[in-house]
């Protein structure tokens, strides 16, 4: 047996017994009277003794009952808990899956709840430490929430009130869900201090107790012992129905025209007809029915696979837009019924090159979709005023060719052979002979650009500030990079291509294509607009200290300050929908975040997760109390007593 609060019940004791007490000691103290005979007044006779302040103590039914009642109460005061489970104190760190899955209302109200629930229970059942032991005997817990990343919510404590306050803390997301690092930050935290994690210790290891439906995506990545990690199962069904993809774009020779497509799934057992409606900036302009196909049965080595359907809609609009696809019914899960996309606008893209004469350059850049090039001469771009040209914005990209003015307005540069002054990038001399050994292609400069052939006869060295992005190299210097400063977007080639075999190669022409799309988004800040959950909001050329208000889907606002390089980045997208961005003196801007992942989308329960090492089967029942209270059995047997001695002292004063 546990005493939780034994402090409060042993200070109370000492209060209440002596009062209890010294209340039969003390006599009742009578005034004198001569009255002529005591015959009438036999039991006034018996009283006689109690003309002295004390008596001595008699048998009393009513004390004992009053005692037993009183020590009842005390001993409930004191916090009995009657401990199931024995041994030495344990470690143990609590994993709370809040991925978008653990939103899902098959179980009432949601699963994130009951597993919060079950959680709390847990802790209930963990054991305090002994009163009057030396040894700190008590249970030990950590709480870690993770979606697709891992959150710290208590570090190791015995304290179960701040260990429910961390569980209560949580908060749903619309995330994936990944365990590896809410593993991985676990194991750390467990680690004895300065114990490297190769070497065994006599210390029992920390133990892993999940709360999750199974749905992780990473689990063939995580590494545990045996009996390390205990999966509790939360949830009960797998019906839902999602939409898992959604894409729009404009059509090459109309961009008036918008085509929307969309994919959905179904993950019951029986097919089902909805109606998918598209709408755009809160307008309806149509709605569709279509069937859904059940999922098709899977095999042991292989999940069931979801029945799909895709639906398309076409309409005509001419701005920016945010478009909306919904599935118009009700599941288990709300967060993958709609998806959001922001429509830009028609590309009209003007660009100015500025070259003493470069016609495979200018022939590469009309072949990319630009609503007009102008080409001048280095000697027309210097005696523009700087000043006039910020102000009318006349181009969306200039194009430098060997050349580097003394004055840059603020725009987007592409810059071929040639440094420009005040953006932090020195050129101390020329390399001969280079060849390219790396690249970014990952980067959507250089999405589907070859250039494993690209040599270059001349090129400059270029020193590059810490914050430039470095997008290919040479042997002894880099070859393409990626700098803002003030304002302006410059993406740099250290080497004139006419010096070089890239007018000779295919990926030439399509740099240019990439390279007038990326710039081209540099227009609206050069930010991603189209999301995922978690993925980070963010906006260049903020002025520093400018303050920019976040509106989130629900409605509530947020405030971020843009910081000294010009950089407004908000990393808290957790739930889906539309974020609107207000920056002073700017238009509104909105983004959207989606969840769009078929994995996730699948709420059916997982009975056994198969880890790298070993495969962790769900417990055959929901967490059960370890520990029983005993203060409520105390309470009743307190009230009894009262009731008892209530109606003992009733009989008496009948008598």
């Amino acid at each position: 047996m546990q005493w939780l609060t034994p402090l409060v019940g042993l200070s109370a004791a000492a209060v209440a017994v002596p009062l209890l007490l010294l209340l039969y000691f003390l006599k009742l103290r009578r005034r004198e009277q001569i009255i002529s005979s005591t015959l009438l007044w036999k039991r006034a006779i018996q009283d006689l003794q109690v003309n002295a302040p004390f008596q001595r103590l008699r048998r009393n039914i009513l004390l004992l009952l009053q005692l037993l009642a009183l020590i009842a109460i005390l001993l409930a005061l004191g916090g009995p808990i009657l401990a199931l489970r024995q041994g030495a104190g344990r470690r143990y760190v609590v994993l709370i899956d809040r991925s978008a899955s653990m939103n899902a209302t098959d179980v009432s109200p949601n699963r994130l709840a009951e597993a919060k629930k079950q959680a709390n229970v847990f802790i209930e059942s963990l054991r305090g430490g002994a009163v009057f032991s030396l040894a700190d005997t008590a249970d030990h817990a950590m709480v870690i929430a993770f979606d697709d990343h891992a959150k710290v919510m208590c570090n190791f404590t015995s304290d179960k009130r701040q260990l429910a306050a961390a569980i209560g803390a949580i908060e749903a997301g619309d995330g994936i869900s990944r365990l590896g690092e809410a593993v991985t930050v676990a194991q750390a935290f467990a680690q004895a201090p300065g114990v490297d994690a190769s070497i065994r210790t006599a210390e029992t290891p920390a133990q892993l107790i999940l709360f999750s439906d199974g749905r992780i995506a990473d689990l063939e990545t995580i590494v545990v012992a045996a009996d390390e990690l205990l999966y509790h199962q939360i949830g009960e069904s797998r019906d839902n129905i999602a939409i898992t993809a959604m894409k729009a774009r404009r059509a090459y020779e109309q961009p008036e025209e918008v085509e929307v497509f969309a994919s959905l799934a179904n993950y019951g057992a029986e097919p089902v007809t909805r109606d998918i409606q598209l709408g755009i900036n809160g307008d309806v302009r149509a709605v569709r029915s279509v069937t859904i196909p059940a999922r098709q049965a899977g095999t042991d080595a292989q999940d069931a696979v979801p029945g799909k359907v895709a639906v398309n809609f076409s309409l005509k609009h001419d701005g920016e837009g945010i478009l909306e696809v919904r599935q118009l019914g009700d599941d288990a899960l709300a967060c993958d019924n709609a998806a959001w996309g922001i429509l830009e606008p028609p590309e009209r893209l003007s660009v100015l090159l500025v070259s003493e004469g470069n016609p495979v350059l200018e022939s590469a850049l009309r072949a990319c979709p630009i609503a007009r090039l102008d080409p001048c001469t280095p000697a027309g771009f210097d005696a523009m005023d700087p000043a006039r040209f910020a102000v009318e914005n006349p181009y969306n990209v200039i194009v430098l060719d060997r050349h580097a003015p003394a004055h840059l307005p603020r725009c987007r540069y592409l810059v071929f052979g040639a440094v420009p002054a005040g953006i932090d990038v020195n050129s101390p001399g020329e390399l001969e002979n280079q060849m390219l050994v790396d690249w970014r292609v990952r980067h959507p400069v250089l999405q589907y650009v070859n250039l494993t052939n690209l040599f270059a006869a001349r090129a400059r060295v270029l020193e590059l500030p810490r914050d430039a992005e470095v997008l290919a190299e040479f042997t002894e210097s880099p070859a393409l990079a990626l700098l803002r400063r003030e304002g302006s977007t410059f993406l740099m080639s250290g080497f004139d291509v006419l010096q070089s075999n890239w007018p000779f190669e295919p990926g030439f022409v399509l740099f240019c294509y990439n390279a007038m799309n990326f710039l081209a988004a540099q227009v609206d800040g050069g930010e991603q607009r189209d999301l995922n959950v978690a993925d980070p909001i963010t906006i260049d050329n903020v002025p520093a200290e400018t303050t920019v208000a976040i509106t989130r889907p629900d409605g509530s606002q947020a405030e971020v300050t843009a910081g000294p390089g010009e950089t407004v980045r908000f990393p808290a997208t957790y739930r889906t929908g539309v974020y609107g961005v207000a920056v002073p003196d700017e238009p509104q801007r909105f983004y959207a975040v989606n969840l769009l992942d078929a994995d996730e989308s699948n709420i059916e329960p997982v009975d056994e997760m198969a880890m790298s090492s070993v495969t962790v089967a769900a417990q055959g029942q929901s967490v059960q109390r370890a520990n029983v209270p005993l203060w409520p059995a105390l309470a009743l047997i307190a009230l009894i007593l009262a009731c008892v001695e209530w109606v003992v002292y009733n009989l008496k004063v009948r008598i």
